[in-house]
């Protein structure tokens, strides 16, 4: 079976295919240095595509989806509103259905904030068993899902101010 189809892309379209986007990240820090990594992915990409950004941080990924909904809250009583949001975390399978419980609901936040706000997130919220599979994930030079999430929320912001434009 096909895999899923990459946009096509030259690297001189996809360097500044955001400039002046303003996006936010908000980080979880549960895990330091798979936050930091995660991190590290997601501002190359945001930086490469031109877009401006802002980082807020706290602690685990359930608080994600609050924190967007009170900074997206404060940006648009500021005037100056986000364009998307790029979620940030790691969720590592415990003993317990916390696992289940945390993945799932901070995966339904942000997708509820997504539709209702109407506001490009890229969910980089990884969900793994241990931490060998979080640092492969998050690491920049292996499979970089905070470039990833980045990315996506970007080719949501693309989508949007494409069909704005009609």
């Amino acid at each position: 079976m096909a895999g899923p189809r990459q946009a096509r892309r030259d690297s001189k379209s996809a360097r500044n295919s955001a400039k002046g986007a303003r996006i936010l990240i908000v980080e979880a820090r549960y895990y330091d240095g798979i936050a930091d990594a995660l991190l590290d992915g997601a501002t190359k990409a945001l930086k490469e595509a031109g877009a401006a950004f802002d980082c807020i941080s706290v602690p685990g990924s359930l608080e994600i989806p609050p924190a967007i909904a009170i900074a997206l809250d404060a940006a648009q009583k500021k005037r100056r509103p986000y364009d998307g949001v790029v979620a940030l975390g790691c969720v590592i399978r415990g003993e317990t259905i916390h696992f289940e419980i945390v993945s799932q609901e901070s995966a339904r936040g942000l997708l509820e904030l997504s539709v209702a706000r109407t506001i490009p997130i890229g969910n980089g919220i990884i969900t793994v068993e241990n931490e060998a599979q979080a640092k492969a994930r998050a690491d920049v030079n292996d499979q970089d899902k905070g470039g990833g999430a980045a990315r996506a929320a970007l080719a949501l912001f693309g989508l949007k101010r494409r069909l704005g434009r009609r």
